[in-house]
């Protein structure tokens, strides 16, 4: 990573950056229903635990950005900020969401800690100023189009508000029409803005558009796990791990959320290697 240490963003009674131990950041990709939310959430939460990890839920109350307009897009809103609450008050766990539009940005803040900005929309200034008048944190994924020194116009859209409670998250470049590549130069760019950088080891491995036989994103789950170590090799702030107990069911990415079973051993070895990192 560069030299500068980012500064350190608290969530909660979580630090993020500065050069503490790695974040973990996750959840399914979207809100299904109530049951599926609440075991995962408390699944994750164990395992965070044995690995004595600081853990942010996430989960999507609505999926804007879809392949095909028949792909599912969530439960509704209120529906699944409830249950989102519901994880919060019961776990005591922050929670990180995305939101799509100006006017959705205050009614997410009402359960969300961390507001995200999906990368299709980092671009976005409406949005990304929304986000950043809620006063939570906001977390701005890289566009799969946009260069990582690129991304320091889109904090200080943010930062503009008044709000400079910023994160960066890579989830990997645009390589040709199927394929997103992770640069890992781009970590150490964006943690040069002087922002915590976070790696998005699940929206990486993902083939946009891919799969053959149905309209829908294919994906590599398989380079879940060696993208996690070399990004805490590198000395990422926080990791962002789509997680379900049956991936291949999943209503939403279902070739690219990691299996909640194999969570456990890929926080085993990226916690380790960030401690390695780190110590020094």
């Amino acid at each position: 990573m560069s030299s500068r240490l980012p500064s350190v963003i608290q969530v909660g009674d979580i630090p993020i950056g500065g050069g503490r131990p790695l974040v973990l950041i996750a959840g399914p990709c979207v809100v299904e229903n109530r049951e599926m939310i609440l075991q995962t959430a408390k699944k994750i939460q164990e395992i965070a635990r044995k690995h004595s990890t600081p853990l942010i839920f996430k989960s999507s109350y609505r999926k804007a950005n879809r392949t095909s307009a028949k792909s599912f897009v969530g439960i509704g809103m209120d529906e699944a900020l409830k249950i989102l609450g519901e994880v919060k008050r019961e776990l005591g766990l922050p929670i990180l969401t995305d939101i799509h539009t100006e006017l959705e940005a205050p009614i997410a803040a009402e359960v969300a800690d961390v507001v995200q900005i999906p990368a299709f929309l980092c671009r976005q200034t409406d949005l990304l100023q929304a986000a950043g008048r809620t006063g939570k944190i906001v977390n701005i994924k890289k566009g799969q189009f946009l260069a990582p020194e690129d991304m320091k116009h889109a904090a200080d859209k943010v930062k503009e508000t008044g709000n400079s409670n910023v994160l960066l998250t890579e989830r990997g470049t645009t390589f040709g029409y199927h394929n997103l590549v992770v640069d890992m130069r781009s970590l150490s760019i964006m943690h040069g803005l002087g922002y915590p950088v976070v790696l998005d080891v699940t929206h990486s491995v993902q083939i946009p558009g891919g799969a053959k036989s149905v309209a829908q994103t294919d994906g590599q789950p398989e380079f879940i796990l060696p993208l996690a170590r070399a990004g805490a090799a590198v000395g990422i702030d926080g990791l962002f791990v789509e997680v379900h107990s049956n991936p291949a069911a999943a209503l939403s990415d279902p070739a690219s959320q990691l299996r909640l079973d194999l969570l456990d051993d890929l926080l085993r070895q990226a916690t380790q290697i960030d401690r390695f990192v780190k110590s020094y």
